[in-house]
């Protein structure tokens, strides 16, 4: 979305569920601010001008585990707003919301266990690591753990879908398997969705690549057969 120009540039701005987490990355201060309430609102000020880059659209990426506080800030700050998505709208303007979901949930586990376990999560499209948060390790199988990473992607996924509902909200569903198999098939569709020009999305090059590989998939056949 951000390398198409005209669509803001969606990023996780509010990757935290803390205030302090949320003005830190930001570059604010509490203690500058004569109400808490006054910084909540300086920080989403940051995020609406480094959602939107100078364009007219603004975009946000948001994880399920953040949500509730997300949403407790909103609320504090747009105490009169009948409803979550008007508060959403007061906030950033009127919403498209798209969710993104991936439906073979023992590989998702497998992938995040690996990326937990060796420390990379993310690799650039040139096979370099992009994104490193530990030293490197070898991942060893851990059943276990996959079990455990399974059930968290449901709880958030319902999560979503239960707030979803609860604001009446039909979101575009996109598909992992959809993004990885046509990244720019995939980015015409919310283009499409978005009312901008679609055929942008032909001169966009996915800037990271897959990191499963053979060991993924032995990983995803050993539990399969209840190892």
């Amino acid at each position: 979305m951000a390398a198409v120009g005209t669509c803001g540039h969606p990023e996780s701005y509010v990757h935290s569920d803390t205030r302090g987490g949320w003005l830190a990355a930001h570059g604010l201060n509490e203690a500058d601010f004569a109400v808490s309430l006054d910084a909540v609102a300086a920080a989403l000020h940051a995020v609406l001008l480094a959602g939107t880059r100078g364009t007219d659209v603004f975009g946000l990426r948001l994880q399920g585990a953040y949500l509730p506080f997300f949403l407790s800030q909103l609320r504090a700050v747009t105490p009169d707003a009948p409803s979550d998505v008007a508060r959403i709208d007061a906030t950033f303007g009127v919403t498209q919301y798209i969710h993104l979901v991936r439906e073979e949930r023992l590989l998702q586990a497998i992938s995040r266990e690996m990326a937990v376990q060796s420390g990379l999560w993310h690799r650039a499209a040139d096979g370099s690591e992009m994104e490193r948060l530990s030293v490197p390790q070898e991942p060893v199988y851990d059943r276990a753990a996959i079990v455990r990473h399974m059930a968290e992607a449901e709880q958030l996924d319902a999560r979503w879908r239960a707030w979803f509902n609860a604001q009446s909200i039909v979101p575009l569903v996109i598909r992992y398997s959809d993004l990885a198999a046509d990244p720019r098939a995939t980015l015409a569709r919310v283009l499409r969705v978005l009312g901008q020009d679609e055929t942008l999305a032909e001169g966009v090059y996915p800037k990271v690549s897959k990191l499963s590989d053979a060991r993924n998939r032995d990983w995803a056949a050993r539990f399969v057969a209840g190892n």
